[in-house]
């Protein structure tokens, strides 16, 4: 309690958060994917579970026996028995999958919690190895992503085993099969339901045009009563489209009907699913990589960057950064001049400035001429800060 001069006590007003505990809390903000995933695959199973008990004890409930005979209800009750074995067997392993989701989830909420200023670089280390096996397994690495994530030890903080649940859709997709695909949607039917999907109904049409391509119109036609005509209220000029594929063979050259049978419509269905699937488990669509490396481009992205005099030194003098920031805005300038707060002297290209560990920026000329007649030492002149000169990292001007 600090006293007032009239001589009333307050309660003493609670410190402003330090710079680096305010920078930690706004980077924890962009972990919602690392707690999201786990948690939504943890619902999926206990939804799984209690489907399946709920459809195994109705079963039995209705199959009990109502014979008047001993040895026909004994034998019936037999069978009965050794189904709900099999049940309680089905249980432990749907048992073993939650457990081993809720620690996915215990383990994500105490890396996030171990989150603070005395251990700040080796959690980013984690993060940034994290953020690696993500961008692996999105681009299909699924051996490397594994071996990283074993080798740093962080297999409970990424998400390979739903990554290898979708690959195996997508490889079957890639070599033009549907069957995966459709048993991922009846699993996971009443969430697609509740997003409005339509990528059932999409893999439903290519069913119908590859049975078209092969000339089986008449297995065609009893497909699309069985499988189309449910969506087609829906879905009335997609279904009327397709069907009218029936008075045309795959080499039409009617352009209406001949990209329905062009091999890009598999490609096509790959991609809508990757976005149903992220979408599923609140997954980001873009790599976690590229959202990062998209925000530190959108402040360095100036029409400088894209002409053919654009130093080297600059990030997006790289094509691969060029492109990764073709959609950003450019960053606003402000015609100001930077001066050093040492030498005074204007700090341009051919004296950059360098910025000091601890954020403050200076001239080379001047951090040069300190780190010369100090054994390479530098002290900062606002904090007091010691460093060695090849701590500093330089500075691009936008």
């Amino acid at each position: 309690m600090d006293p007032l001069p009239n001589g009333n006590n307050v309660a003493a007003a609670p410190p402003p958060p330090s710079s680096s505990s305010s920078k930690l809390t706004e980077s924890l903000k962009l972990e919602h994917q690392l707690l999201r995933v786990p948690f939504e695959h943890y619902k999926k199973t206990i939804r799984a579970n209690h489907r399946l008990v709920e459809k195994e004890v109705s079963a039995v409930i209705s199959a009990l026996p109502h014979s008047a005979d001993h040895d026909d209800a004994i034998h019936h009750l037999n069978s009965l028995v050794s189904r709900l074995q099999g049940l309680k067997r089905k249980l432990e392993d749907g048992s073993r999958a939650e457990r081993l989701q809720a620690q996915r989830c215990r383990a994500r909420l105490d890396h996030l919690e171990s989150a603070d200023g005395d251990n700040i670089s080796e959690w980013n280390n984690t993060r940034l190895k994290r953020i690696l096996v993500d961008y692996m397994l999105r681009m299909s690495y699924y051996d490397t992503a594994t071996k990283l994530a074993e080798s740093s030890n962080i297999q409970d903080l990424v998400d390979i085993d739903i990554f290898y649940e979708a690959k195996k859709v997508i490889d079957a997709l890639h070599n033009k099969e549907v069957a995966p695909a459709l048993a991922w949607c009846a699993d996971n039917k009443s969430r697609l339901k509740k997003f409005k999907s339509k990528f059932e109904f999409q893999l439903r049409l290519q069913e119908f045009i590859e049975l078209v391509r092969n000339e089986n119109n008449v297995q065609a036609v009893i497909y699309a009563r069985k499988y189309l005509a449910p969506w087609a209220a829906t879905y009335m000029k997609e279904f009327q489209k397709v069907f009218a594929t029936l008075a045309f063979t795959s080499n039409t050259g009617c352009e209406i009907y001949k990209v329905l049978f062009e091999p890009k419509q598999w490609d096509y269905l790959m991609d809508q699913f990757k976005q149903e699937f992220c979408r599923l488990y609140g997954m980001t669509l873009e790599p976690l990589l590229n959202i990062y490396l998209q925000a530190g481009l959108s402040a360095l992205k100036t029409p400088f960057c894209y002409e053919d005099d654009c130093t080297k030194e600059d990030p997006l003098s790289q094509e691969s950064f060029r492109k990764l920031a073709m959609p950003l805005p450019f960053s606003k300038q402000h015609h100001s001049k930077l001066v050093c707060y040492i030498t005074k002297e204007l700090m341009d290209t051919e004296n950059p400035p360098l910025v000091l560990p601890n954020g403050y920026v200076y001239s080379t000329k001047a951090l040069e001429e300190m780190a010369t007649n100090n054994n390479g030492k530098i002290t900062c002149p606002r904090t007091g800060l010691v460093c060695n000169y090849t701590e500093v990292t330089k500075a691009f001007i936008s």
